[in-house]
């Protein structure tokens, strides 16, 4: 599969596996996708971003958003109303457990300390590998041949989690992408 991205598809993952690596993570995550797309200029999907309002560097609102995601334990904000909808206030149980744990503890596969006998690079975790996957199927659909970083971002916004919704909130969805993309009456990316 990996023979068929783009020059700027295997920067996104590159730029992913980079993310989880400065932020300690043990794997690479949807997640490390994201911020890694946020990096990228001139490309495809940088474009697409820049149409809907997302203009490289200013997206540090949306990689705020994502950090806080990742403080609460990779929950969206979607689970933590279904949360208080039960009657549990999310942000007290984070708070409680960063008081006897320390700040991040809940943060989804950060590690603490050094990396240890392992220095080589960050294996995927199932959600990035799912996308990676879901990227080639968005890339069949459209019957396009190689798969650039337009096709991860889309798969990104089709999946449900914590990056669809995040970008959702800036008015990045999977038709807003699909519209600036491929026409429909707009601006095509190129």
């Amino acid at each position: 599969m990996f023979e068929r991205f783009t020059k700027d598809a295997r920067a996104v993952v590159e730029g992913a596996v980079g993310h989880a690596e400065r932020e300690g993570a043990e794997r690479v995550e949807e997640t490390h996708m994201l911020l890694a797309l946020l990096d990228r200029e001139g490309s495809r999907g940088s474009f697409a971003l820049a149409s809907l309002g997302l203009p490289p560097g200013g997206r540090d609102g949306l990689a705020g958003e994502l950090a806080e995601a990742r403080r609460r334990g990779g929950l969206s904000r979607a689970d933590a109303d279904a949360l208080s909808g039960l009657g549990i206030d999310l942000s007290d149980i984070v708070s409680r457990v960063e008081e006897v744990h320390g700040e991040g503890a809940l943060a989804a596969g950060a590690r603490s300390g050094a990396l240890g006998w392992w220095s080589g690079r960050r294996p995927f975790g199932r959600g990035a590998k799912d996308l990676l996957v879901e990227t080639l199927r968005v890339a069949v659909a459209r019957r396009e041949r190689s798969i650039g970083d337009e096709h991860i971002l889309l798969a990104l916004v089709a999946r449900p989690g914590v990056p669809a919704e995040a970008l959702a909130d800036h008015g990045v969805t999977y038709a807003s992408l699909t519209r600036v993309l491929y026409g429909e009456g707009r601006a095509k990316a190129g």
